[in-house]
């Protein structure tokens, strides 16, 4: 019986009959792969020993480093080599030694470069307002065995749009891009609109718009968006020129986001069209897009502004009901609409409310309890408050004070007014309000006139003018008590006031 011979002793001898020459492993992919890698490695050890300074000797200096190290290892530079020679010089803003280096890679080398080196660099160069040479660059690309496309295009106008004396060379590079075969895509469209909307020229961004979809481009939602914002930020535009676009875009089939309707209905607040923005946010929830804070906030200033404060009470509701969570925005907004019903004792209690879901209130929620108060003359209630916002570590303002003055002279309370006017002035609220006048006007009809005297010197020092009143009221006190003429000369006659302290509305 014959031996059968393995299938892998037959397949090797039938090899060894029919190759001729030995393979040489210096023409294996592997060995050049690892020369390149080798070669890659020392590039960047002998660039990062060099440290690229603006002293260079030499603008070819890179452009040697990066020869050399390829040539000890017999291979010639590879597009990634390159790839990274400009991405060090760039990041190191040593753009004179690019030139040489470009100039090899459009005229020596053979391979056909990537075009994302273009597209980087292009970039970097807008980002250092060199705009010529991005634009030279993006008409030199086919020199360098690549075909241009979109994406350098796309870079090329980004970088353009960023600045005006950019913008004024697009039109141009728009042209010549046909003549190169570069077609329009709509994130070309995109960056257009984009900066023609940031420099308020949004009728010919929406003339864009026209354009792309006359000719067959498809319009994204974004594009909508920008120009949407784009128009709620223009001054002197009318609230249904906005809500005008919206529709012809709902027509398009773009269903604004939550950002969209709430650019829209703080612009349609702003403008006092608050039943259209109600419009709005009712179409909003009907469209499945929930509301947030920033939407209910917005709304709720909007009717409270309309004095409509049920429907502002039935938001707030409606709020905490969706488990929407108020912020200090919030708060301050509906504690602001309850003190304008007068519903003080409510606020306060929304106040133990703010504290209990850990919301902290600040000086305007106290500020807006206390005016509330004040109109109520309830001087104990803000002698309270005013403790208690002590005690929570916030701190008065120069509002804080005002209310709080004209609580106590509308009481009566001067000498707890003037200790207060006293406490504000060494605290350098150097600004005018009228309930001073009032205070010094009691004093001297008190006969407190040196009293009076004192407070004016001490405002006068914080280059704060008194009023037309408070220096009658001195007059005929130092006449009726009989007061130095030179009482008030040398009061006023040495400390000049600076005109941009006076009060506007000094009476």
């Amino acid at each position: 019986m014959a031996m059968l011979r393995p299938p892998s002793f037959s397949k090797t001898n039938f090899l060894r009959k029919r190759r001729k020459w030995p393979l040489s492993p210096y023409k294996a992919t592997w060995h050049e792969t690892f020369h390149h890698r080798q070669a890659m490695q020392t590039l960047k050890n002998t660039i990062a020993n060099q440290s690229p300074s603006p002293q260079s000797p030499s603008n070819s200096q890179f452009l040697s480093i990066l020869i050399d190290s390829f040539r000890i290892y017999n291979s010639d530079p590879t597009p990634n080599a390159y790839r990274f020679v400009i991405s060090t010089l760039t990041r190191c803003r040593q753009f004179h030694h690019l030139p040489p280096l470009l100039h090899r890679l459009e005229k020596v080398e053979k391979f056909e470069t990537p075009e994302f080196i273009f597209t980087n660099l292009i970039k970097v160069y807008g980002n250092a307002n060199m705009f010529e040479d991005a634009v030279d660059l993006f008409f030199r690309i086919p020199n360098f065995r690549c075909v241009p496309s979109v994406y350098s295009l796309n870079a090329l106008l980004y970088v353009l749009c960023k600045r005006r004396e950019g913008l004024v060379m697009v039109p141009q590079i728009l042209l010549k891009s046909q003549a190169m075969n570069i077609r329009l895509e709509e994130s070309s469209f995109r960056i257009l609109v984009a900066a023609l909307c940031r420099i308020k020229k949004h009728n010919y961004a929406i003339r864009i718009l026209n354009y792309m979809l006359n000719d067959g481009y498809a319009v994204d939602a974004k594009m909508c968006s920008i120009i949407l914002s784009s128009l709620c930020e223009q001054k002197g535009l009318s609230g249904d020129e906005v809500l005008r676009f919206m529709e012809e875009m709902r027509k398009l089939g773009f269903y604004p986001g939550r950002v969209d309707c709430n650019n829209v209905i703080r612009f349609l607040v702003k403008e006092g069209m608050v039943m259209d923005a109600l419009g709005v946010f009712d179409q909003m929830k009907t469209d499945g897009i929930k509301p947030d804070t920033v939407s209910y906030t917005m709304i709720l200033n909007g009717v409270t502004a309309d004095g409509d404060y049920e429907k502002a009470d039935d938001l707030f509701d409606e709020m905490l009901v969706l488990g929407v969570v108020p912020d200090i925005h919030a708060y301050n907004v509906y504690i602001n609409s309850l003190c304008k019903q007068n519903n003080i004792e409510e606020g306060v209690r929304m106040l133990a409310s703010m504290r209990e879901l850990g919301c902290k209130p600040d000086y305007v929620t106290y500020n807006m309890l206390l005016e509330g108060m004040s109109k109520v003359r309830d001087l104990g209630g803000m002698r309270e408050l005013a403790r208690e916002m002590e005690l929570e570590g916030v701190q008065w303002n120069w509002e804080t004070y005002r209310i709080m003055l004209d609580g106590l002279v509308g009481k009566g309370e001067i000498d707890e007014s003037c200790s207060l006017l006293e406490e504000m002035l060494d605290k350098y609220f150097s600004c005018w309000c009228s309930t001073f006048d009032e205070i010094i006007c009691e004093l001297c009809q008190r006969g407190l006139v040196c009293k009076a005297l004192q407070l004016v010197n001490k405002m006068v020092r914080k280059t704060i003018a008194p009023g037309a009143r408070a220096w009658e009221a001195l007059l005929l006190g130092s006449v009726e008590f009989s007061f130095a003429e030179t009482s008030l000369t040398e009061l006023v006659n040495p400390i000049q006031i600076h005109p941009a302290r006076l009060p506007e509305h000094q009476p």
